[in-house]
């Protein structure tokens, strides 16, 4: 039995969902303390995935599809999701200080 590989570029992907970015970098400028960054980056999940399996079943284009024959490369996923989360965090934390 083969194990299926995948390219680089697929698993990059995974991290650029505009759906997992927008909804971790909105909960991410919301939050007030960096522990909720990673409640943002898992509410980022739990709504990208199945909006990207629902378009991917649409057969539309979508950059970073799920499900079928597709990897859900949720590993990436959960470092893009924390990683965006954590850049809009801190962001609105500077756009905070600078404003004082």
């Amino acid at each position: 039995m083969e194990t299926p590989t995948v390219a680089l570029h697929v698993w990059v992907l995974g991290a650029f969902d505009p759906v997992l970015i927008a909804i971790a970098a909105f909960l991410g400028w919301k939050a007030d303390q960096f522990a909720k960054v990673f409640i943002a980056a898992i509410a980022a999940l739990l709504i990208s995935v199945p909006v990207s399996w629902g378009i991917n079943a649409l057969g539309l284009p979508w950059i970073a599809p799920v499900g079928g024959e597709q990897p859900m490369l949720l590993q990436v996923r959960t470092g893009g999701a924390i990683l965006w989360a954590s850049l809009a965090y801190f962001a609105h934390r500077l756009r905070e200080r600078a404003g004082d």
